[in-house]
């Protein structure tokens, strides 16, 4: 036990009593007696008797508080020197010590006072007072120093005793205000020790990153210091060491006194105790630290976690979204492309994800204290990858399957368009005669050896095969293929007894027909494209917004059918109604589409929420970006689509349709106008984060430009629709009708192509508005022969063509020269930049020009000035002079 640290039984310490200790009223010379008794030695003190109570209590209790306690048992020895003094100070002394002395008295040795009559007195006075001095020990009178050295070694005494220990009462207070000082340092220093270890036992471990690695740095700088302040502890008591043992380091025949010799044990086992609390302190800090760096980890792994987790769950949902098959072998080639872009996409978060599951297992094995917590995020990381890789493969096993029954079913349907060609091919009147029919006949036995090559023979096997992707629509339009290919059996064998019959007798002579010009393979239609020869890998593939290829297929299956009996069989009142239900749920998909623009992008821009993300270069623009879309969605949404949802069972009212809304659809010519304004305003806008926020929200594939090319897609492909119907229902009821829609809206498709050259046109200083309706507009090459210019220049002009865009409107007529420029890295647009212009009140043309059947001629003035223009086709030419003339037959009627 450290007597020096315990305060609680003795609080004094020198500092607190350093005045009183200076005054030497009594030592603790550090001499023992023969029985090891520490003497206390009080000194010649003149003013002994006028020291405070309480000061000579502070001094006599500090000092016997200072031996051991085995020395302190035995008893102290107090040694009075009163020499020089009067017996009344030998009595106050006695009295005082008797009174106040703390210890345990083993023997009191006063040395009289030397004068004679001062001996005598103490002589008597001790004899008479000793029971009033309260003392149970033996008080002896000493008359010199020579009698106290046959009680006490001289080596136990100090020279002013007559003895030889060597005493120094200012570095005796120096050694002690030391020795008390570190032993309080390294009270305080455990102290600190303990409350950091207190506090770090108590810290709450944070959740995360920033919070983590502050503490780990607060923690390993308050370590840093506490381990300076042991140093500094340290070094300390090595110093008062080194002074206390200096005598004997000085002189080896110095020897310490046991005080000194106490001295040096206390400060030893202070050392000690000071070593051992960095011991027990650094073990348990290195445990704290490695589990401060341990959380840093895991805080560090659960934020990679959050990361890899979100962008695999972000990858996952994309994987889920792609539950599309594929309705034709190009949608699922693209579809396939599209998996493999999220593969590639996915193998950098796939592999991040790997690493840190590797880590995480890393982390286990090196026994980390949250292996709980960190083994499943491991497990997890490692499931979503599995996953990921286990649906993309199954994704691929599916698009391979969709893949290859889409490639059978337009093999299947290239050789029935193949085998109906064949058959409207042969003509009646070469099969009259026995060679013509059993050329026919071979012709189409070779052709069905190659039905092997399309899987559609056995349905029942063919559905087995693919039943895992058969979804509703794509079994159904494998019925369609499977009806097909029984109809153009059917025809066939009913083609081949025909033939059969004819090829077996010679039948009377039959007047021969010509084939229906149409279906003459040597005047093929433009309009109907040749089907593929069988086994061709080439795709049909329709432009948008043309029909889907399947669709296609049956139309021009439907047409080829429709050259022979057989085929007009088939064809009938079902396809028309096909087209019907092709042409009313594209409508409401196109609405549907229409709605989603306005109420998602459109009205959102007026949302006070999201105000904040449009750009300014956007505000109040509303109407150029999307035009008059509000308009075209409200006639299609509140009209049109109900009438023509009406003709689902009356396909003739189709055309009455377009023919009483003529008017109306007139609104897609204002939107095209709009169209470049919205584009070029897009471009400028179209990457902001407003609009990415309105299509994540619609959950839109593409983004808003894509949509606003809607309506010029729709009214294109209306023409579309209409012309197949026309082949279904040629010299039927409602054909004249049909015929008149078609114009109609062919009509309408080029005033909005007509409209939106005639905006693009620059440097003309008068109002275009003001020249009446534009009725055409196309380039040519134009000479021009003026009557008052140099003969040089015109003969150099008749050779040298001017490439120029007219427009033709029922005023005048305009020449502009053609310009195509590049707009911020987007396709071409074109300009015309106006050259001149005739007043068609004024000119006059001449039809034909000698030598190139393409060219006309306008002239102005009486000739004065010449224009020969060549158009790229006669029939051009022709619909040009056609429109002109009108024109000025028109004036001539006015004049009238």
């Amino acid at each position: 036990t450290d007597e020096i640290m315990q305060q609680e039984i003795r609080p004094l310490v020198a500092v607190d009593i350093i005045e009183q200790l200076h005054r030497q009223f009594a030592i603790l010379s550090g001499g023992r007696g023969k029985d090891g008794a520490p003497i206390i030695t009080f000194p010649e003190f003149a003013g002994f008797s006028e020291i405070p109570d309480d000061d000579f209590l502070n001094v006599v209790t500090y000092l016997t508080s200072i031996p051991s306690l085995e020395a302190a048992s035995i008893g102290f020895i107090i040694i009075i020197d009163r020499r020089r003094d009067k017996w009344s100070a030998v009595k106050a002394s006695l009295t005082r010590i008797a009174g106040a002395f703390p210890g345990n008295l083993q023997l009191v040795f006063v040395l009289r006072p030397s004068r004679f009559i001062q001996r005598a007195i103490a002589d008597i006075g001790i004899k008479l007072y000793r029971d009033d001095f309260k003392m149970k020990v033996p008080i002896i009178m000493l008359n010199s120093v020579s009698d106290l050295h046959g009680y006490i070694d001289k080596s136990q005494l100090t020279r002013e005793l007559g003895g030889t220990l060597e005493y120094g009462h200012s570095q005796w207070i120096h050694h002690r205000t030391a020795i008390e000082n570190f032993a309080m340092t390294v009270k305080t220093t455990a102290q600190m020790l303990q409350t950091f270890g207190t506090d770090l036992a108590e810290t709450e471990l944070p959740n995360d990153v920033q919070c983590t690695e502050e503490l780990l740095s607060s923690h390993t700088d308050h370590h840093s210091k506490l381990k300076d302040e042991l140093k500094l502890a340290v070094k300390q008591g090595a110093t008062l060491l080194t002074c206390i043992r200096e005598p004997v380091t000085r002189s080896a025949n110095s020897k310490l006194s046991p005080d000194e010799l106490e001295n040096v044990a206390t400060v030893e086992r202070l050392l000690a105790q000071l070593d051992e609390t960095e011991k027990a302190f650094d073990q348990f800090w290195t445990k704290h630290h490695l589990k401060l760096e341990q959380c840093l980890q895991l805080r560090h792994f659960e934020h990679d976690f959050r990361e890899v987790k979100l962008t695999l769950d972000n990858l996952m949902e994309t994987q889920a979204g792609f539950a599309d098959i594929g309705d034709s072998v190009t949608r699922v080639e693209n579809l396939l492309k599209e998996q493999k872009h999220l593969e590639e996409k996915g193998q950098e978060p796939l592999e991040k994800a790997q690493s840190l599951a590797l880590h995480g297992e890393q982390l286990i094995q090196n026994n980390h204290y949250a292996v709980d917590s960190i083994r499943p995020k491991c497990v997890e990381l490692r499931r979503i990858c599995d996953d990921f890789t286990n649906e993309t493969k199954k994704k691929y096993d599916i698009l391979g399957k969709s893949l290859e029954l889409h490639k059978q079913l337009d093999k299947a349907s290239q050789w029935c368009e193949a085998g109906i060609y064949l058959l409207a091919s042969q003509a009646v009147d070469k099969c009259q005669s026995q060679e013509g029919a059993e050329t026919a006949l071979v012709e189409i036995e070779k052709f069905l050896v190659t039905a092997k090559e399309h899987q559609l023979s056995n349905p029942k096997e063919f559905y087995n095969q693919f039943d895992m992707i058969l979804t509703p629509e794509i079994k159904a339009n494998a019925q369609r293929i499977v009806q097909k290919l029984e109809d153009v059996q059917e025809m066939f064998d009913k083609r081949q007894v025909s033939l059969k019959k004819l090829a077996a007798k010679q039948t009377r002579p039959v007047q021969p027909v010509a084939p229906h010009p149409e279906s003459s393979p040597k005047r093929a239609s433009p309009k109907i494209t040749r089907p593929a020869a069988v086994g061709s890998s080439g795709n049909h593939t329709a432009q948008s917004p043309a029909p889907s290829s399947t669709n296609v297929g049956v139309y021009q299956i439907a047409h080829c059918m429709a050259t022979s009996a057989e085929a007009k069989e088939v064809a009938g009142n079902g396809v028309m109604g096909h087209i019907i239900n092709e042409l009313i749920e594209t409508e409401r998909v196109y609405v549907e589409e229409l709605q989603s623009i306005i109420e998602g992008y459109a009205s959102e821009m007026d949302n006070p929420n999201l105000v904040h993300l449009i750009p300014s270069a956007l505000q109040n623009k509303k109407e150029i970006l999307f035009g008059n879309l509000p308009e075209i969605y409200n006639f299609h949404n509140r009209i049109f689509l109900k009438e023509i949802e009406n003709c689902i069972e009356n396909p003739e009212l189709l055309a009455r349709c377009f023919l009483k809304r003529k008017e109306d659809l007139q609104i897609y010519e204002k939107y095209c106008q709009n169209k470049p304004r919205s584009e070029a305003l897009w471009r400028q806008c179209g990457d902001s984060i407003f609009f990415q926020e309105c299509q994540r929200k619609l959950d839109h594939k593409l983004s808003l430009d894509a949509y606003l090319l809607k309506p010029v897609q729709r009214i294109t492909k209306y023409q579309l629709l209409l012309k197949e119907m026309l082949k279904c229902s040629k010299n039927s009821e409602g054909t004249a009708e049909l015929e008149e829609a078609l114009a109609t809206v062919l009509d309408i498709i080029k005033s909005v192509n007509d409209s939106m050259h005639q905006i693009a046109i620059t440097g003309y200083e008068g109002d275009v508005s003001d020249l009446g309706k534009l009725l055409m507009q196309g380039s040519f090459n134009v000479w021009t022969d003026h009557k008052k210019g140099h003969n040089k220049v015109k003969d150099l002009a008749r050779f040298k063509p001017m490439q120029r865009h007219l427009f033709l409107y029922t005023k005048m007529l305009l020449f502009c020269k053609k310009r195509e420029e590049n707009t911020d890295g987007h396709e071409k647009t074109a300009s015309y930049s106006f050259k001149n212009s005739l007043k068609m009140s004024t000119v006059g043309i001449t039809e034909n020009v000698k030598g190139d059947n393409k060219k006309f001629e306008i002239w102005y003035n009486g000739r004065e000035e010449v224009y020969i223009i060549q158009a790229s086709s006669v029939e051009l030419k022709n619909t040009w002079i056609s429109e002109i003339r009108k024109v000025l037959t028109g004036q001539l009627e006015a004049c009238r």
